[in-house]
């Protein structure tokens, strides 16, 4: 049995960019906000903080800066994916050397591989860097997915914790849990999906739209470990419009521009990542006057 990396809503948080790269006033009051609201710990550098546009060095850095902001308040989970199985090991080693408490690493993307290939590139960082490891599953943007028969294999390695499972398949989510048991924990990966998989036994989430309404999604988790369901249900789905609008363009797009009309200031994209559009700018100030979230 593997102990859970965490429990409740982990928050894969967004980066503040400015004209001359990251904005840490801004990001410090960011981790702030999250510590503030209950959740229980921040994903850096992931694909909603715009990871592929980072340098190394930025990479690197902003981890060091998240893991010593927290000061042990929250886990820090760092996403070390690439399609570079020897750039991944370089960014999971630099985790530890800054004392973060886990790693994720997601599918190679674009050049992509076979399932045995998944086997050795993920078994490959887990072996030489002594961190807990969270899989990311997500096809809709590598173009690939983790088969039943390999997360059984990745689950017998010790540093190998669980897996973000953002496929949105729950099948395949129910398969994993009944092959893998214990040994392989199981996280949501779109917050649309947390009651289910929750139900499958999943111990949280990591969100996007915890970013803009952490307190809510430390909320619900905490309904779904304690088993009331139906007051889960019935907070998912006073919320469902605003997760749905969250994603009407590219993530970190519509959840960037939510922050700036609550006053969480966000920062710039970067391109490629252009603005919301005007259209899709109204619907998602809609959704948030509806909720009170502004005025």
């Amino acid at each position: 049995m593997k102990t859970p990396l965490f429990h409740g809503s982990c928050t894969a948080i967004i980066t503040p960019w400015c004209e001359n790269g990251i904005d840490y006033d801004r990001f410090s009051r960011l981790i702030e906000h999250q510590f503030e609201n209950g959740t229980a710990a921040l994903l850096v550098c992931g694909t909603t903080g715009e990871n592929a546009t980072m340098s190394e060095i930025e990479h690197n850095e902003l981890v060091r800066f998240a893991v010593n902001a927290s000061s042990g308040r929250m886990k820090i989970i760092a996403g070390v994916g690439s399609n570079d199985t020897e750039k991944a090991l370089r960014f999971a080693q630099n985790a530890k050397a800054v004392g973060a408490d886990g790693i994720l690493m997601v599918t190679p993307y674009y050049n992509k591989t076979s399932q045995p290939g998944l086997i050795s590139h993920f078994n490959y960082v887990a072996d030489r860097v002594d961190l807990p490891m969270i899989l990311y599953n997500v096809p809709g943007r590598t173009g690939m997915s983790i088969a039943p028969d390999t997360y059984e294999v990745l689950a017998r390695h010790p540093r190998i914790n669980g897996v973000k499972e953002a496929s949105g398949d729950l099948s395949l989510a129910a398969e994993i849990r009944s092959r893998c048991g214990d040994e392989l924990n199981l996280w949501s990966g779109n917050d649309e999906n947390t009651i289910p998989m929750m139900a499958l036994g999943a111990h949280g989430v990591i969100s996007v739209a915890s970013n803009l309404v952490p307190g809510v999604m430390t909320k619900l988790c905490a309904l779904c470990e304690n088993g009331d369901y139906p007051a889960a249900v019935q907070l998912y789905s006073r919320y469902s419009d605003l997760f749905k609008a969250l994603f009407m363009e590219t993530n970190p797009i519509p959840v960037k521009a939510a922050m700036k009309l609550a006053g969480l200031d966000s920062g710039m994209l970067r391109l490629p990542l252009i603005e919301l559009s005007e259209e899709h700018l109204l619907i998602l100030r809609r959704r948030m006057q509806d909720l009170g979230l502004i005025n």
